[in-house]
């Protein structure tokens, strides 16, 4: 008797084409971290950040739990609306003009609601995705100037965090929520039509809980990974690209700084997920997964902001904002590691190599400032090796 293997699925084309506008959005994030940025910059930047990654988020589930019936207008939508976000950054941080990134944002976010319930589907693992509690903020910051503007974003992230963590706590409550409130929309308008035309009005179908499709979704997860590191690459290589005469400086610099990504690269996609030595990290919880996704992607895309203000030339020695920023962002890197690995059956891991890459990574962003750039860099490619060499001490 023949056992019948289901097939693997990957990215489809659509899904590639999609995370193409992804590039263009990361690429405008990544700016606001060039130079010496001010705290301002820095809360617009992890704010604006998530914002595009919680759309890109949404559309990536529902087309993971759609598969074949993933519609191709809803996604070019979608591609569309993240594109207006990244080409409207520069008019929110340049202009004070934040309204056309905010119309986007909230558009796209209805677009993907909708999605959902048209599919009749519920994300019970990530029910943020069916709700828009998190957009009243953002709408409500369009009657404020900033930083009130800012704080509301904020505001509207927690809400949306802290609704999506809580209420995938309890499945069975989110579904039985999301019936009762089907059963009324049904028993509203079904009993309309029926009593003014006598007709028979056939109903949507009833929700039903879903789950995502791990081995797909952590492909999906990557790709983004990859997207932010070829970002992080392209500031490398543009960066020094404009350096009219390299010195000895500059070429240390740029081996460290991209022996750097190579690790971050390693740590992240061939070692598990988010840094962690643990297998099967894509198939943890999504209230863990989804979160440790955000910051990591955050965290490498300070690193290569940091590195590509080095590799500019403009000074021997980088900025406290500059070097906080290269150096914050490894420490979070190796932060979001650590309870990874705790939870899991890496306790050593997390004592031994997580924790002390996270303190190394403060000191130097603390005591730095005297170190040349490359050396500090270099100072985080050793930390980051240091996880590296997680493997070959385990197996001793």
């Amino acid at each position: 008797m023949s056992e019948t293997v289901a097939e693997e699925r990957h990215a489809t084309w659509l899904e590639l084409f999609f995370d193409l506008v992804v590039v263009a959005a990361v690429a405008q994030l990544a700016h606001l971290l060039h130079g010496e940025p001010d705290g301002q910059l820095l809360l617009i930047f992890a704010v604006l950040y998530y914002a595009m990654w919680s759309v890109w988020t949404g559309f990536t589930l529902y087309a993971n739990v759609a598969a074949t019936r993933t519609r191709l207008l809803t996604m070019l939508a979608a591609m569309f609306g993240i594109a207006v976000m990244a080409a409207s950054i520069p008019q929110l941080t340049e202009h004070d003009r934040p309204q056309p990134f905010i119309v986007a944002y909230v558009a796209c976010r209805m677009l993907a609601i909708a999605s959902w319930k048209r599919s009749a589907e519920v994300m019970t693992e990530w029910p943020g995705v069916h709700q828009a509690v998190g957009l009243i903020p953002w709408i409500a910051s369009l009657g404020f100037d900033a930083p009130i503007r800012y704080w509301l974003w904020l505001a509207g992230i927690v809400f949306d965090l802290g609704y999506t963590v809580l209420a995938s706590r309890s499945p069975e409550r989110l579904l039985a929520e999301e019936r009762r409130e089907y059963e009324r929309e049904q028993q509203g308008w079904v009993a309309r039509l029926s009593r003014r035309f006598g007709a028979k009005v056939v109903a949507d179908p009833e929700p039903r809980a879903v789950t995502a499709d791990r081995p797909h979704l952590g492909e999906r997860l990557g790709l983004f990974v990859i997207i932010v590191l070829g970002e992080a690459v392209a500031q490398l290589v543009n960066e020094a690209a404009g350096v009219e005469v390299w010195s000895y400086r500059s070429w240390l610099l740029v081996v460290t700084g991209f022996g750097l990504l190579v690790s971050l690269w390693w740590l992240t996609l061939q070692n598990g997920s988010t840094a962690a030595p643990v297998s099967g990290a894509w198939t943890r919880a999504l209230r863990l997964t989804m979160p440790a996704h955000y910051l990591t992607t955050a965290a490498i895309v300070a690193i290569a902001a940091g590195v590509g203000g080095l590799a500019a030339g403009e000074s021997e020695h980088t900025g406290p904002v500059g070097r906080w920023i290269l150096c914050g962002g490894a420490a979070v890197y190796f932060l979001v590691g650590g309870p990874l690995g705790v939870s899991g059956a890496a306790r050593r891991w997390s004592l031994g190599w997580a924790l002390p890459s996270v303190t190394g990574a403060v000191l130097l962003g603390a005591f730095g400032a005297p170190l040349a750039g490359w050396v500090l860099v270099a100072g985080l490619l050793a930390l980051a090796l240091w996880q590296v060499s997680y493997r070959q001490h385990a197996g001793s």
